[in-house]
């Protein structure tokens, strides 16, 4: 069963544990640092609790496999937010992101006055991709060579999910 709930300061082990993995910080932003440390993670956990209409936990069988948040934009941006979520490696391939991806969309519609949820990723991250079109995201555009991570470059690919204006 997969569940999004609240990070919590007992969470900083496991989280640390399974964020502390190369394969899933080669798809994120550098501000997700690899290694990833239990101080990393308990700094991770403090901003979250101050944020919890954002951030959540994913949890599957009882256990935390990962995060998924909300991340509003703000001035002529202010009616759409970015999704970001991770899954643990050793999660990979049980559909955890795909249905905590299912179960934020709601979320972020309600809590936010936004008209559009979008997610960016890399070109390479095919499996990044195929949860957002899952969940009805539609490729709005392919952005050559914006994304520089490791002493590459990688094509942005945006995916935007849209309600009636509010």
């Amino acid at each position: 069963m997969i569940t999004l709930r609240s990070y919590t300061k007992e969470d900083a082990k496991q989280l640390a544990k399974i964020a502390n993995e190369e394969g899933i910080t080669k798809n994120l932003m550098n501000i997700f640092p690899y290694p990833y440390s239990l101080t990393d993670a308990i700094n991770f956990i403090e901003f979250a609790i101050a944020n919890p209409k954002r951030i959540y936990a994913i949890q599957y069988n009882n256990e935390l496999v990962g995060g998924v948040g909300i991340h509003p934009q703000d001035d002529i941006f202010c009616k759409n937010a970015e999704l970001g979520y991770w899954v643990g490696k050793q999660f990979w391939g049980k559909g955890i992101g795909s249905e905590a991806v299912k179960q934020i969309i709601p979320i972020a519609f309600e809590k936010f006055d936004i008209t559009r949820l979008f997610g960016r990723p890399f070109h390479n991250n095919i499996a990044s991709q195929k949860v957002l079109e899952k969940n009805g995201f539609e490729l709005e555009a392919t952005l050559s060579k914006t994304i520089f991570k490791n002493g590459e470059f990688f094509d942005e690919l945006i995916y935007g999910l849209r309600v009636e204006e509010k």
